[in-house]
């Protein structure tokens, strides 16, 4: 199948403004099941330089400077992507230890995954909740993983939220609702307690619906030898297949914004967003 994605992001300023170098994360990852046919980005206030960068953790980011003032800035990406059969357990996980948990990682692995092992202090509350889990799972890695994210997708409620970051996990599990960010936050930090390295994913997610409507998206990712980085998706209760179009993966939320950069001047800013997702047969 065929897919094109245009995501239009708009900023409109209340008076002129200096705009200070930006970095702007569009363009999805190329992966054995998805290729990126095409990808062309349009933006007005025209940079004066433009440029293809890998940041720190390999992710392809598209790093522009300018010259003058605007009032507005337009960034408007463009993809044609194909895909390819894709199963998300069609993988063997070696050495086989790491089908029980806790995992523990050898010394290089926990040097090169240090970030995504990093956890925050979570709730007793939140902790217990993952635990019962994993005892129910009978400490079986995968087992666990499908249904830690199946019940996530069950005990909470999935809401937009078109800006800010994600809430803190504790808050999240308090008041059993939030953002596809605040759930993949929250399920970061807790795998985290396991010793299960995970990172953040921001993409685009594609599914049929009558009334198409769609948003940035956001997911999480798991480190285990044999398999690579596997996708789970808390929101859908699902391990993420040929439909999750990944732009940035990060041990931190922040490093996968869509834009990052900062203005020179005193104006208030407003957002606007268009997202389109057609597929071809």
């Amino acid at each position: 199948m065929k897919f094109k994605i245009t995501h239009t992001t708009i900023y409109t300023f209340d008076s002129d403004v200096f705009l200070e170098p930006h970095y702007l994360r569009f363009r999805p990852k190329q992966t054995p099941y998805v290729s990126v046919d095409c990808h062309a980005l349009t933006i007005v206030f025209e940079p004066i330089g433009h440029k293809q960068v890998l940041d720190e953790e390999n992710n392809m980011v598209d790093f522009c400077w300018f010259e003058g003032m605007t009032n507005q800035l337009t960034i408007t990406a463009t993809t044609v992507l194909e895909t390819k059969e894709y199963n998300p357990f069609d993988f063997l996980i070696y050495p086989l230890q790491f089908n029980q948990l806790p995992l523990q990682y050898d010394a290089l692995q926990k040097k090169l995954l240090f970030g995504t092992l990093e956890g925050q202090m979570i709730s007793q509350e939140l902790l217990d909740y993952g635990n019962a889990i994993l005892k129910a799972s009978d400490f079986n890695t995968i087992a666990f993983l499908t249904q830690l994210t199946k019940q996530l997708h069950d005990d909470f409620i999935v809401e937009y939220r078109e800006v800010g970051s994600p809430l803190q996990p504790d808050e999240t599990f308090v008041i059993k609702r939030g953002s596809c960010r605040d759930l993949s936050w929250m399920q970061i930090n807790l795998l985290r307690q396991f010793g299960i390295a995970a990172r953040f994913v921001s993409g685009y997610y594609y599914f049929d619906m009558i009334s198409p409507s769609y948003e940035l998206h956001a997911w999480v990712e798991v480190f285990l030898p044999g398999i690579g980085w596997l996708g789970l998706d808390p929101s859908h209760g699902i391990f993420t297949g040929n439909t999750h179009f990944a732009i940035a993966s990060s041990a931190t939320f922040e490093n996968t914004m869509p834009v990052s950069g900062g203005i020179r001047g005193s104006a208030t800013s407003q957002l606007r967003t268009q997202l389109s997702i057609e597929k071809f047969i």
